[in-house]
């Protein structure tokens, strides 16, 4: 028999601003603490280094974080020109020292060759895995690990400044981007070397800054309804048994906005249970004008307009269900 998940089912995305000098982990652990959720996880980790926006899924929404890991990211960075890291950012120790000889032409000139699809190596200070483990594992024992470049496509670096040796960009880019390796290969164009001093994450697909929340945010909240209860209850078990959970729950984001640029289809109560069970269903070609053969799809039920989950399609207008909602 299954072991049945402690804590409570709740469902949806959290937005968090991730503070500096923690993990992604972390963060998934705080806000799975804070809710007493069963179940979270993040949708592509940050840098300890790094802050900014973090989608934290919950529950069931789990199920989609693949469609935010796979999303285009936006980023705010600041690099100091003149020195490179072994880790290619402020975390690491200086390997290289140089002149900076180089004016705001000359970076927009170098900037131009990074646009549109590149090739790019991974640092070895990164997660991606080798034999089970990840990169820098080995990079902290001294062992350099040959790694394929990797086909990437940066959509837009835009140009904010440069104030003595340090250069702020904004970057917008594919999935599987190392904003730090970009900095990197970016300084070595230059002939002086960089580093990234500050990494702020500004968007992850339409999820954007002014969407997320602090942590100081999420403890206020919980304070705030603990001294209400506190107030009208009688010791803590009482508390515990009545804990409210109201105002963060109407934090979370919807578990289907990740999937928002999926088509849609409805089907019948019927072929809901049917889909519920992960069965494959025949619906009407009229519902699926204009959806390709194995386009991916999101799916409710026609009536409720209950999130089912996502699906393939066939050319026999039969649904293939790939993630179902357990309710």
């Amino acid at each position: 028999m299954a072991r049945k998940r402690k804590g409570r089912l709740i469902n949806g995305i959290l937005l968090v601003d991730k503070p500096q000098e923690i993990s992604s982990n972390q963060v998934v652990q705080r806000v799975k603490r804070i809710y007493k959720a069963a179940k979270a996880g993040h949708t592509g980790a940050l840098d300890p280094l790094a802050t900014g926006l973090l989608p934290v899924c919950l529950g069931e929404a789990t199920k989609f974080s693949q469609f935010l890991l796979d999303a285009d990211k936006s980023y705010f960075v600041t690099a100091k020109l003149g020195e490179r890291t072994d880790t290619s950012d402020a975390d690491g120790e200086i390997v290289e020292s140089r002149p900076v000889l180089v004016n705001e032409a000359d970076i927009k000139d170098a900037i131009k060759h990074f646009i549109g699809p590149i090739k790019q190596i991974p640092s070895m200070f990164s997660a991606l895995k080798y034999e089970g483990k990840p990169l820098y594992f080995y990079a902290r024992q001294g062992i350099n690990i040959d790694r394929p470049a990797r086909d990437i496509t940066i959509r837009s670096i835009e140009w904010i400044s440069l104030i003595g040796d340090e250069l702020s960009l904004n970057v917008s880019s594919s999935k599987g981007t190392y904003i730090r390796t970009l900095i990197d290969d970016l300084g070595q164009m230059l002939g002086c070397g960089a580093h990234v001093i500050v990494l702020r994450r500004t968007a992850v697909a339409h999820y954007k800054a002014s969407q997320m929340l602090t942590f100081d945010e999420l403890d206020f909240l919980v304070e705030a309804s603990r001294d209400i209860q506190n107030s009208q209850l009688n010791g803590p078990k009482s508390l515990h048994e009545a804990e409210d959970f109201t105002d963060l729950d109407n934090l979370l984001l919807p578990m289907d906005t990740p999937i928002e640029a999926l088509a849609r289809v409805e089907i019948s109560e019927q072929d809901t249970l049917y889909f519920q069970q992960g069965r494959n269903i025949i619906i009407a070609s009229s519902l699926l004008d204009n959806i390709q053969v194995a386009e991916v799809v999101r799916v409710y039920q026609a009536t409720s307009n209950l999130f089912l989950g996502v699906a393939s399609v066939d050319d026999a207008n039969m649904i293939h269900p790939k993630r179902v909602v357990v309710y």
